[in-house]
């Protein structure tokens, strides 16, 4: 089996399902970025006696998808940081599927499927088949990031959605990687679902979003927690960290279309990051929560 699963600095590793049980190995590198591996061969030696072993379901057919975060724990089962607000939540039906969960989405208002639904995941992805009937055009001036797996390293398509509805939660000007994921048309990830305090109930198979936002206080500016604001200018520093030791290393092998890709991508997060830089400054976010 390959699940895939990316990683906040934006690694993936794939691993296919056969039937009945299989391996998973999972080991934490040096700069703290979470790896799998099929086959206990496949771990870097120095990492083997410190990689855990799972025991994972296969079914014909079916992918599973082991989501962005830095634990190994099914969402269900993963502690929240903020407790939800008093108002009333946005419910959504889900369907199982092995251990996977999924839910309905509306892309821009007009593309319905069913995704994966990762509370550990950075950006929400969507198959090729879904840009094209979106009709996402994807050139030279388009973004790519740097996805690995366990044998080879990508660059793959950041776009932007106009809209993602899930139930009556809508979320506009949503990121989101392309890329086809074994038997599932995309994934719900954190481009999405950190907009919300999630809370999925396994046991009647429904999932609840609270909004983050709450009313506009000293202790919450422009309605957000501390820990909102420390993630979301965390998350795009780390990104333009990473990309730019990309870039020296493209430079460096004078591998000049990866080069124009990351230059895109450098350019995309740089303005994504001023932009943010913006909204914190009319909010009053103190300078020390955007390092």
């Amino acid at each position: 089996m390959k699940a895939q699963r990316f990683l906040p600095i934006l690694m993936m590793t794939f691993l296919w399902m056969a039937p009945c049980y299989g391996e998973l190995y999972q080991w934490v590198d040096e700069k703290g970025t979470l790896h799998f591996a099929d086959d206990l061969t496949k771990v870097p030696e120095k990492y083997r006696p410190a990689a855990e072993q799972r025991k994972i379901p296969k079914g014909k057919g079916e992918a599973s998808s082991i989501g962005l975060s830095e634990t190994s724990k099914p969402p269900s089962e993963r502690p929240s940081p903020l407790k939800p607000f008093e108002a009333e939540g946005y419910e959504v039906p889900l369907l199982r599927r092995h251990e996977l969960w999924l839910a309905e989405v509306v892309l821009n208002g007009r593309v319905k499927e069913h995704f994966v639904v990762d509370t550990g995941a950075s950006f929400s992805l969507i198959s090729r088949q879904i840009a094209k009937e979106l009709g996402i055009r994807m050139d030279e001036t388009t973004p790519f990031i740097r996805v690995a797996s366990v044998s080879d390293v990508i660059l793959t398509p950041l776009i932007t959605l106009q809209s993602v509805r899930v139930g009556k939660a809508e979320v506009e000007h949503t990121e989101a990687l392309v890329f086809n994921m074994p038997s599932y048309p995309g994934l719900l990830g954190n481009s999405f679902l950190n907009k919300f305090k999630v809370v999925l109930d396994s046991l009647n198979g429904k999932m609840t979003l609270y909004s983050l936002q709450g009313m506009p206080s000293p202790e919450r500016p422009g309605g957000y927690s501390k820990e909102y604001w420390v993630g979301q200018f965390r998350f795009y520093h780390r990104n333009l960290e990473e990309l730019k030791g990309l870039k020296a290393t493209y430079e460096q092998r004078r591998y000049q279309t990866e080069l124009r890709r990351i230059n895109n991508a450098i350019r995309y997060f740089e303005e994504q990051l001023n932009e943010l830089e913006r909204r914190a400054s009319f909010a009053g976010v103190p300078r020390n929560w955007r390092e």
